[in-house]
């Protein structure tokens, strides 16, 4: 090549910038995707019971989600309602009946036709409705519309033990 030829500069020059765009491209689809595996929760509102899939997304995004070991769906006849079991779980029964209630709390939020969960924790189990929790909160669950301020009710009423407690007699 003959430095005063610039035909083959050019070439080069044209796929360095469809190699760099080409990349750009890549990198921006690769970022976009990774953002999508953690959704809002609230994006599952409205799900039903019968959806396996959306009730199991929901219940990995809740508390002690490494401890969750089995799920099964009461959906035969009303009530509607599942059944969740966990292992492991430290801190005794003040820890278990904080999880019942934070993980009930969105899953009636979300899954508009749960009626009642079951939380096996080892050999403790506990079953709340969503009648008793929204009477407990004196708010409607299906009401809220956002993961933040459900998260600060529940935070709210959990950190009060004399509630925690109430509920669960």
């Amino acid at each position: 090549m003959d430095i005063g030829d610039t035909s083959g500069g050019r070439k080069l020059l044209k796929y360095m910038k469809l190699f760099l765009f080409s990349l750009s491209v890549l990198l921006l689809l690769n970022g976009c995707s990774s953002a999508n595996t953690s959704k809002d929760l609230f994006e599952l509102k409205g799900s039903y019971i019968g959806d396996n899939s959306a009730v199991v997304h929901i219940v990995h995004q809740l508390l002690h989600e490494e401890e969750f070991k089995k799920l099964e769906l009461q959906t035969k006849e009303q009530p509607y309602g599942i059944h969740l079991a966990y292992e492991d779980i430290s801190g005794g029964d003040n820890e278990h009946k904080k999880v019942a209630i934070y993980n009930a709390t969105f899953i009636f939020a979300l899954i508009q036709n749960a009626d009642w969960i079951t939380f096996q924790f080892d050999d403790t189990e506990y079953t709340l409705t969503k009648k008793e929790l929204e009477s407990w909160y004196t708010q409607q669950l299906s009401d809220f519309s956002s993961e933040q301020s459900l998260k600060e009710l529940a935070t709210d009423y959990l950190n009060d033990e004399e509630k925690v407690n109430k509920l669960f007699h």
